[in-house]
């Protein structure tokens, strides 16, 4: 599974004056990290939508926000057009990663689309094509 920002995040204005922000840089980098700690459960869920369906693989756009609260991920929504792996792989990158938070939050509104690249493994026994 790869995974590609699209879109660094982009912030809205803020009011405040004096506090510390991310750079769309910084935000992107943090925005990441949290994001590869479910890296291992959004795989084992592709890997259970294999069993079903051999050969299933694609990309899943998702689009969210970053709230300035507590820094969570909310109103994820799968990019149906812009997604070509099957629906039970969408809504379990949604189910893995709303929720999740940067800490520490930062003052601005965060809004970003990550892409998530779905293929299927190569056989063990399978030899490099030259």
């Amino acid at each position: 599974m790869k995974k590609t920002a699209l879109l660094t995040a982009s912030l809205a204005l803020a009011s405040l004056v004096g506090c510390a922000y991310r750079s769309p840089e910084m935000y992107r980098d943090d925005t990441t990290k949290v994001l590869e700690t479910k890296q291992n459960d959004i795989r084992a869920c592709y890997d259970d939508v294999l069993k079903g369906t051999p050969g299933a693989g694609g990309t899943v756009t998702v689009k969210f926000e970053i709230e300035t609260e507590n820094g969570k991920i909310q109103n994820v929504i799968v990019d149906k057009p812009s997604s070509t792996a099957p629906d039970a792989v969408g809504e379990c990158v949604k189910k893995n990663i709303e929720g999740l938070a940067i800490n520490p939050p930062d003052k601005r509104l965060g809004q970003a689309t990550y892409v998530y690249q779905f293929s299927v493994p190569a056989s063990p026994g399978a030899a490099p094509k030259s």
